[in-house]
């Protein structure tokens, strides 16, 4: 992978989209720029989980700004990820083809718990090294991530749903600001949150917040002289008599209040309250990194070999007790096979998913012999696999459910995948015996909706399983309209 001198990270939170542009100076990263909008996605999340024209309207005008500014960037130095309000909305495929092309870049819908890996990593970047775990507590607008890490690793990740824009829309609608309705809203924050306390206690010795909702609060606490720094329990508590005195959001005026935050202040104060009761938190202190910053540091790493995936697979591959010796032969032949049709192909962003499928073709076998393909695919689908994104889970995921059998049972293949399709099922077929061959010129050829496989007559000759077994697969491809050809000299 290419090094760049400048990277930038899009957050497309569920409350304010964010943009961060950064310089890389030995390892580090040094902002150069950071733009901000309150779009506030999970406002426009309806009953019917559909994401609303009002707020695409306003998510893609932002976009179009951001755009401006990522203008002439390499599509790897750019790294955009999509959180909780995109993970809810049903209709989120059609709104990221429009936002994809307005911003010009991919744009990955990541899970909770990569979501919470990611704001730790930021987080750990943006304080001094300490010789203790710490917990950390990142409020955003529809989900609020709670980790423990060590140093630079996080070790334990939750993410809940619990964010100040969607408790703003449950709890304060009307505007109004009550003992009533605050008390239901810390009440459910605390039950959302005690689903996980418990694996959680004993195990930090720092609590830290990451993020607007925890950085209002200080500021408020702070300015107002109920905190010395941080956020204190004491603090908040006299915080939270206060807006029950004001009563209105409208009305609240407090000193570091920002005005784009006041209209989801008492949802984010609400659910702090529940999350300092149930961690038994005391004092918190507040980090400047958080999801973007994190992003940042793992696409840096990326590219100088500390990628988060790579160790991921590797992991995966333990625990799920993996051949290792056949998968390093079905990968070493997909990577021959890949490189001889890589000049012909439109785009090449989908090649690591070959490796990485490749390396875990065979993980559903710990789960049973007879349609491991099948088991390995919902593993992958499903799993918690931090550095991928869903999209990047949905594809790796489909090339281990194709290596085999029918290809007419999978629906229609993306066009892009085929040519990985066909190559991990080739690279499966030779190496059926599970044993080391010796493979003659072997050339793979695309075609227009084709390809064509050179191979030795001879070694046909002498290897006639597999011989037979390529005529399967040659039957296999023209029953969905592909076109695979042998051609022995």
């Amino acid at each position: 992978m290419n090094e760049y001198t400048t990277l930038a990270a899009v957050d497309l939170g569920s409350n304010s989209f964010k943009l961060q542009v950064a310089r890389v100076v030995d390892d580090q990263i040094y902002p150069l720029d950071v733009l901000k909008e309150p779009v506030r996605l999970t406002a426009g999340i309806g009953a019917d989980k559909q994401l609303d024209a009002a707020s695409q309207a306003r998510a893609l005008a932002c976009l179009a700004r951001f755009s401006e500014r990522l203008r002439g960037l390499p599509q790897g130095a750019v790294r955009c990820v999509g959180t909780s309000a995109l993970r809810v909305a049903e209709n989120t495929a059609a709104f990221l083809q429009q936002a994809e092309a307005i911003l010009g870049y991919p744009i990955e819908i990541i899970a909770g718990r990569e979501e919470a890996r990611l704001v730790y990593i930021g987080v750990a970047h943006s304080l001094p090294a300490v010789e203790h775990p710490r917990l950390v507590i990142d409020i955003g607008g529809g989900s609020t991530e709670c980790v423990i890490g060590d140093g630079m690793s996080p070790t334990l990740m939750e993410s809940l749903h619990l964010g100040c824009v969607n408790f703003t829309q449950r709890f304060f609608a009307d505007g109004k600001i009550n003992q009533k309705n605050m008390g239901a809203a810390i009440l459910t924050a605390r039950t959302e949150a005690q689903t996980i306390a418990a694996s959680y206690a004993g195990k930090w010795h720092e609590a830290v917040g990451s993020s607007g909702t925890a950085r209002v609060i200080s500021d408020v606490l702070v300015q107002n002289r109920w905190a010395e720094s941080g956020i204190t329990l004491t603090g908040l508590n006299t915080l939270l008599a206060q807006l029950i005195t004001i009563g209105d959001v409208d009305k609240i005026e407090l000193a570091g209040m920002k005005a784009d935050r006041k209209p989801v202040f008492a949802g984010g104060v609400a659910v702090l309250c529940g999350i300092f009761a149930e961690f038994n938190i005391q004092q918190m202190t507040i980090a400047d990194g958080a999801l973007r910053e994190g992003v940042l540091y793992d696409l840096l790493g990326r590219f100088h070999h500390k990628d988060m995936r790579t160790a991921t697979v590797t992991q995966f591959m333990r625990r799920y007790h993996v051949d290792n010796k056949q998968a390093k032969r079905v990968t070493e032949l997909s990577r021959q096979l890949y490189q001889q049709i890589a000049p012909q192909l439109d785009t090449q962003t989908f090649s690591p998913y070959l490796i990485w499928a490749a390396q875990l073709h065979e993980i559903g076998i710990s789960i049973a012999h007879t349609g491991y393909h099948k088991h390995g695919a919902y593993i992958v689908a499903n799993a918690d696999m931090p550095g991928f994104s869903q999209p990047d889970q949905t594809s790796i995921a489909l090339l281990i459910r194709a290596q085999r059998g029918g290809l007419d049972k999978l629906g229609a293949l993306p066009a892009a995948l085929q040519p990985l399709v066909l190559i991990l099922r080739l690279a499966t077929l030779f190496y059926r015996s599970r044993t080391h061959i010796s493979l003659s010129a072997l050339t793979l050829t695309l075609l227009n909706n084709a390809a064509q496989l050179d191979i030795s007559q001879d070694w046909l000759n002498a290897n006639p399983l597999t011989a037979a077994a390529l005529k399967d697969e040659s039957r296999a491809w023209k029953q969905i309209g592909y076109k695979f050809t042998l051609n022995a000299h």
